[in-house]
Formats: C-alpha cells, sequence, structure tokens
C-alpha cells in the first residue's frame, strides 16, 4: 500500500498557513508530511521562505504525521548543525522524522558569500557532509578536515531511532551515486520513462529503503487558471538542472520562467481541472515503483491577512484557500486511488 503525504512548500505560502494546511491534511486523511527548506522563493510571486526547522517543530507538535525535509549541508548549514537538528526531532518524536540531503542550489547557499562550486566539488561535499552526520547520530566525536571542517563535535541529546538520512535525486546518475549511502531516495515528477530509470538505477546499484516520489500538481476547476497559477507559481523551477543549480537570485528564476514553454511545464507539474483524470495520472505515475508519494498542490493563492487588536497584539488570519480545497479534493478523489497501488519495492535490495 502507498504512503500519501502533503507536501509544504514554504516557498510559497505563509509558515501559519502552512501549519494550518498540514493539520487540515492529517485530518483529511494523509498518512505523512514533508517541507522544502529555502532560503529564498523560487520567484516573486511565490512571496515567502519561512525557516523550515523552526516550523518542522512546531508542525511535528500539533500532528501525529511522520515529516521529513529536502536539505542542503555543507555551505549555509554546517552537516554537525544539521545533526544536531535532526537529532532533536528524532529524540522529541521517536521514528517520524527523515532528512533528504542534497548538494544544493546557488539561490540558497550564496548567502554565505562563499564560492559556489562546481558539482563534482558539490557532490564530493555532500558525501563528506553525510558521512559526519551519520557518525554523530551515531553518537562518535568527529573531527574531520575537507571540504568541511569539524572540531571534536559530539552530539549529547540522542533519539532512540536515527533520522533516516534519504538521498534527493534527479537524475539517473545521483540516485546510482545516492545508493551506497542513503536509507531511501526521493525525487520530482518528470518523464515517467525518467523517473522508471531513476528507480531502476537507485535498486540496481543496491540502494535500500523506501523510494519517495514528490508531485507538483497545479490543479483548478477551470483549466486555463489551472495553467496560470502553474506558470505563476513554478514556471521557473520548471527549468530544471542543471540550470537551476546555479541561478542566484529568485529575479534571475523570474526571467529563466519566461522562457519556459508549455511542453516544459507540462512535464514539471501535473496540471488538471478534472478530479478523475487527475486522479489516473497520479496513479499512472506511482505504479513506477513508488513506495510513498508527497502532493504538492503549486496552484495556490494562500496570502495571510495581518490585523492588529486594539492591544495592538498582531494576529495572522487566513481566507479560505485553493490550498485547502486540495487537501479535500484528494482526500474524496486522490488518497483512496493512490494507496491501492502496491508498487512492492520498499527494502528491496536492503
Amino acid at each position: 500500500m502507498t504512503r500519501v503525504g502533503f507536501h509544504n512548500s514554504h516557498e510559497q505560502v505563509h509558515p501559519s498557513a502552512l501549519l494550518a494546511a498540514t493539520q487540515h491534511a492529517e485530518q483529511a486523511g494523509f498518512d505523512a508530511a514533508m517541507c522544502s527548506d529555502h532560503w529564498a522563493p523560487w520567484s516573486v510571486h511565490q512571496g515567502h521562505s519561512g525557516f523550515a526547522w523552526t516550523w518542522l517543530g512546531a508542525a511535528m507538535a500539533t500532528t501525529r504525521l511522520p515529516f521529513g525535509v529536502v536539505n542542503a549541508p555543507g555551505q549555509r548549514y554546517h552537516p554537525a548543525i544539521i545533526a544536531q537538528a535532526a537529532a532533536t526531532l528524532g529524540a522529541m518524536f521517536p521514528g517520524r522524522f527523515w532528512v533528504a540531503l542534497g548538494s544544493g542550489e546557488n539561490m540558497n547557499e550564496h548567502i554565505t558569500g562563499d564560492a559556489w562550486p562546481p558539482k563534482a566539488e558539490r557532490d564530493a561535499r555532500l558525501r563528506e557532509s553525510v558521512q559526519v552526520i551519520r557518525a554523530l547520530l551515531a553518537g562518535e566525536e568527529v573531527t574531520h578536515h575537507g571540504l568541511v571542517t569539524v572540531d571534536r563535535a559530539q552530539l549529547w541529546t540522542l533519539p532512540e531511532v536515527p533520522p533516516r538520512l534519504i538521498g534527493p535525486a534527479v537524475s539517473v546518475e545521483t540516485a546510482r551515486a545516492h545508493a551506497d549511502w542513503a536509507d531511501g531516495l526521493v525525487t520530482v515528477n518528470q518523464e515517467p520513462e525518467k523517473l522508471r530509470r531513476v528507480v531502476e538505477a537507485y535498486r540496481e546499484a543496491g540502494g535500500r529503503g523506501p523510494i519517495s516520489l514528490q508531485v507538483h500538481v497545479s490543479y483548478a476547476t477551470d483549466p486555463a487558471e489551472a495553467w496560470r497559477l502553474a506558470r505563476e507559481q513554478w514556471a521557473g523551477n520548471a527549468a530544471g538542472p542543471p540550470r537551476a543549480w546555479d541561478i542566484a537570485t529568485t529575479e534571475e528564476f523570474d526571467r529563466v520562467a519566461q522562457t519556459v514553454d508549455d511542453d516544459t511545464l507540462g512535464t514539471s507539474v501535473v496540471i488538471e481541472h478534472d478530479p478523475a483524470r487527475l486522479r489516473d495520472r497520479l496513479v499512472d505515475l506511482v505504479e513506477i515503483g513508488f513506495d510513498e508519494v508527497y502532493l504538492h498542490q503549486v496552484a495556490t493563492d494562500v496570502r495571510p491577512d495581518h490585523h492588529k487588536h486594539a492591544d495592538a497584539t498582531p494576529t495572522v488570519t487566513h481566507p479560505p484557500s485553493s490550498l485547502d480545497a486540495f487537501i479535500d479534493l484528494a482526500a474524496e478523489h486522490l488518497l483512496p486511488a493512490l494507496r491501492q497501488v502496491d508498487a512492492g519495492t520498499e527494502g528491496a535490495a536492503a
């Protein structure tokens, strides 16, 4: 049975509204959740970028869902800090947390002022960071000198169940490279044949654990509106790697978005106005060989309104949104069908 999760996009939605959406998703029957970890949004139209680790504590404390986050250790984050953050969430919420460790994007990492390394160096830095994080989670004292430096670090609060370290991959090559260290794989929707090769590459290289798919969806009852929102919210991201790895600013992503054609956008985002057709398209993707699927509704109009009471205490209210409507749609039309898919891959090559 496929686990169906809800993806929280910090780039698009105010963290308070995301928290409410995640609580709604649990009540609606979603099995799990995950979130992004960005410094900046992909587009100025998105307009947010809350701090993922603060939000995760609140989300995990107010739901019973298992959670994951996609993170890039090595530049913006020192790997020892990520190990401590993951250990603390793992200690507070046993067995409910995983972290996917990737090589990152310049848009998030350039804020340190350090040079943005070429891909081969970023991949090597990631492997060093994974080694550091895994050793710290095992209770070891770590000193390391390489592309990252660690001096006599040891975690004092350890979880009984170490968080799973997941490999995020878009390409076949990256999926294969992650197989020797990762406790599972997570990827994003793209051409079905490419997804099939990603899954096969990870398993054939000995990759263990569940394989998860994050699916970007733009659903609206009006087809023109579904396409408009997909283009407004996700066209820059649809340009994809390797180009997206090196772009430094949100404004540059918006310029790239103007060059993305409909075929490229429609491959990166499942754009639909019919619930039955959306269901069938998602089922087809999951049947490729995924144990978990995380649904990300990119067509969001969540924009919290800020008010002040007479005592000047600020509050945040959230009008009805397409995000809430999508959660209800998923509960009725998507979750039952997706749960019935049995790809039969979890634990393969473990």
